[in-house]
Order: structure tokens, then C-alpha cells, then sequence
């Protein structure tokens, strides 16, 4: 029996009543489906007081889940997609993302969509396109305090936000470099078009092979957005007396102590979309956030002398 997974916004009426009609659709067609809710991919903050607690990036795969799936389906907005992958990245399993939020930045298909999407799928037709993930790690004294993987961005910054700090960053064997800012973002290409794009990094295309590194309101004219080799192994130093705060992808976070490093690097798990039409980038960016369309009224011909 063929299996497929189900993952949605339990918050969301319309994604919990969605989930229900298509657990019962695919069972009617003989698949086996396991559901969960996109909660199980939110790791929330430590505690202020205490250290944090590691959970395990492998340890977030749902129950019932396993590498016989052949594909499953999230039902839920950006953030959702985000932890849904958190969840299923290390299994490889392929996601088709349906938008039952706003801005679905990262979803292929609408909610009225998914009827005709789900044939499609039955019937084979669809790419998977794959994306890089980081794995942010920080240690304590060598020692490994908390974990998570990443499909966007890793950012990390001192409370309040708008307060100056100070980091050492290394990068793959390169020489040292220090930054003065608010904070710092560390994202991939598919991050590239969230809190980084925000800060004044530059969009990148998801098939590059890089990293980037944006400071956010940098202290000197020389801080800019640097775009690197994503085989790069990068490590961050706080140079400050007080505690920063790091948070990955806008929904878990960890508190990071003067002493304390933190990692990233490109993780071996990959985010693996399901497109039911060639992946077409540009065309994203023009519909979602309006790149490239025009302010003026271009000519319609020109007379030539």
C-alpha cells in the first residue's frame, strides 16, 4: 500500500477541515496516510534563566513517518512550510506546500487548487526541485547546547534590537573579520527574499551554491552583505558582555552567552519542493513582491533618424 503524509496549521480552521477531506480522499483511493500537526516543527525559545535544552535535529520527525512515504503535503502558510521541513528534511521526503495563509511565499499550489493538484500528483506529474538547509549549532565550552536546522535564516542580535554589538566571525579558512551592528543574518538563496532582503542583502537565485552573511544597520560604511561558497563552515563569536539572542527561521531561538559559539554550516538534509510546473523564479518574485514590473509607460516604438 502506498503511504503519503498529511501535515497542517492546526490553528487554522480551514487547514484542520481541509487535512480531514483529504485523509479520507486518499484513503478512499487506497493510500496509507499519516497525519501530524506542524507544531511538532517549532522548537520555541529557551528558558531566560536556565540553559537551553537540545533537542535533536533527526528528533522531529513526526510518528508514522519514515523513508516509505512517497511524498506528503502541508497545509498552512510560510511558517508552517518551514516547520513542516524541519520535521521531514532528514527522511528526504518531497512537500507539496498548499497556501492557506497570505503572503505563501513558499507554497506551490492554493487551497482551491489542491483538488486538481493531488491528481497531478497521483499521476506522477511534477518536479521536485531541491534547496539547501543550515544546521546552526551552539556550543558551550565544546559542549553542544542546542541545534536546529534552517531553510531561511539564522539571525542573531542583542535585546533590544536596536542596541550596537560586536561579532567575530570566521569563515571556512578565510581571515577573521569583526562586525559592529544591530545583529547579523546568516541565510541561504531561499531566505535570500525574507528578513535579509529586508536588511539590504541581495536576492539569489535557490540553484546558487552560496551562503550570505547581512549585517543588519551595520557601524561602518565598509559592512555590506557578503555572498560566499555555502561549503563554508562558518563560526560567530559574541564580542559583547551581555547575552545575545539567536533566532532560526522567526519560530525558535536560543539565548547565546558571551563565551558561547555558535555554527553553521550547509546541513546534509535539503528542503525538496514538489512542482507541478517547471520552477519558474522570476515569476515568483514579480507576483509576490512585485520585481520587475513597471513604474512607467514603456515606448511602443521608436523612429529611428
Amino acid at each position: 500500500m502506498p503511504k503519503v503524509g498529511i501535515i497542517y496549521n492546526d490553528v487554522k480552521p480551514v487547514a484542520c477541515r481541509t487535512a480531514e477531506e483529504l485523509h479520507s480522499k486518499l484513503i478512499d483511493q487506497g493510500w496509507e496516510v499519516c497525519l501530524a500537526t506542524g507544531l511538532g516543527g517549532i522548537l520555541g525559545y529557551s528558558e531566560l534563566e536556565g540553559e537551553a535544552c537540545r533537542i535533536p535535529i533527526e528528533s522531529l520527525v513526526p510518528p508514522g513517518f519514515d523513508e516509505e512515504i512517497q511524498f506528503a503535503i502541508v497545509l498552512g502558510g510560510d511558517g508552517t512550510v518551514l516547520s513542516a521541513f524541519r520535521q521531514i528534511a532528514p527522511l528526504g521526503i518531497p512537500l507539496l506546500t498548499v497556501n492557506t495563509g497570505h503572503m505563501g511565499f513558499l507554497t506551490e499550489v492554493y487551497i482551491n487548487q489542491l483538488s486538481t493538484a493531488i491528481d497531478q500528483m497521483l499521476a506522477g506529474e511534477y518536479e521536485v526541485e531541491t534547496r539547501s538547509m543550515l544546521a546552526v549549532q551552539v556550543f558551550r565550552r565544546d559542549r553542544l547546547l542546542w541545534e536546529a536546522l534552517c531553510l531561511n535564516e539564522m539571525v542573531l542580535h542583542r535585546e533590544p534590537l536596536t542596541s550596537m554589538c560586536h561579532f567575530e566571525i570566521g569563515i571556512g579558512r578565510h581571515a577573521p573579520v569583526d562586525i559592529a551592528a544591530d545583529g547579523i543574518i546568516l541565510s541561504t538563496p531561499t531566505g535570500s527574499t525574507a528578513y535579509s532582503l529586508s536588511a539590504g542583502g541581495p536576492v539569489v537565485t535557490p540553484g546558487v551554491s552560496v551562503l550570505q552573511l547581512v549585517p543588519i544597520c551595520p557601524h561602518s560604511l565598509a559592512s555590506r552583505a557578503l555572498v560566499f561558497d555555502d561549503q563554508e563552515v562558518v563560526q560567530i563569536f559574541p564580542a559583547n558582555l551581555d547575552r545575545l539572542v539567536m533566532v532560526v527561521d522567526g519560530n525558535a531561538g536560543c539565548y547565546v552567552m558571551p563565551d558561547d559559539r555558535v555554527q553553521v554550516e550547509r546541513s546534509p538534509y535539503n528542503a525538496r519542493f514538489i512542482r507541478l510546473q517547471a520552477p519558474e523564479f522570476f515569476q515568483v518574485l514579480r507576483e509576490k513582491l512585485g520585481w520587475g514590473l513597471p513604474h512607467i509607460a514603456k515606448p511602443t516604438s521608436v523612429e529611428l533618424p
